[in-house]
């Protein structure tokens, strides 16, 4: 993982989960805004995959569990378009609330994926 990637990756799920919590509390159904705002904090988890991937073979290896990393990795993965799937079949302002819950929850889970790479005592 690469630190500064993963800060920004964090500080993008938040702001995209407030988006939508605003948006949802605003009485909005979902719309191009606030899927788009997930999207782009999908494309950045699999950017994350490709990097973690990567990232070994050129010297940065986890302190950490691995398996965990990736388990965490997986499920964020799977996390938002499970919500955007939600938000389109569920087309009201929950729906929302729904696609801000999964974009804080990302960014809880990226925040903790940067602890098990980074910061893992032996």
């Amino acid at each position: 993982m690469i630190d500064w990637f993963a800060y920004v990756q964090v500080a993008i799920a938040v702001l995209a989960g407030l988006f939508c919590l605003v948006r949802g509390f605003m009485g909005r159904k979902p719309d191009d805004f606030t899927l788009g705002a997930t999207t782009v904090v999908e494309v950045l988890l699999l950017v994350q995959l490709v990097v973690a991937l990567l990232a070994p073979g050129f010297g940065n290896v986890p302190s950490g569990n691995v398996l965990e990393f990736y388990t965490y990795l997986v499920s964020a993965i799977i996390l938002l378009p499970l919500a955007g799937l939600w938000s389109l079949i569920e087309r009201n302002k929950w729906s929302n609330i729904v696609l801000a819950i999964a974009n804080l929850a990302v960014a809880v889970m990226v925040y903790r994926m940067l602890q098990i790479w980074s910061f893992q005592l032996a």
